[in-house]
């Protein structure tokens, strides 16, 4: 099924990127605009995809997960316990 193509991007380009393009386009037998198309379209799909996920070294990762079965201190929800209950079973 064949989309059809009815919005239009324009980027200004040195000479040197221009012609990296072609070349490229060229090995792969595609138009410069079926290449731009596709390379635009890979790389944000790679930026939203990565939008949601946080990376961390593997080290830190694991003091931090070690570091939830720590309790800390917790003056006020100790207080807070300790209230009477509103509702009650």
């Amino acid at each position: 099924m064949t989309t059809t193509k009815t919005r239009r991007l324009e980027a200004r380009v040195d000479p040197a990127t221009d012609e990296l393009i072609a070349e490229a386009a060229e090995i792969l037998q595609v138009t410069k605009s079926a290449f731009v198309c596709d390379a635009v379209r890979k790389e944000a799909q790679r930026v939203i995809a990565r939008a949601d996920v946080t990376l961390m070294a593997a080290d830190l990762f694991e003091t931090m997960i070690m570091s939830l079965d720590i309790a800390d201190d917790a003056p006020r929800l100790a207080a807070a316990a300790k209230l009477p209950r509103l509702v009650t079973k």
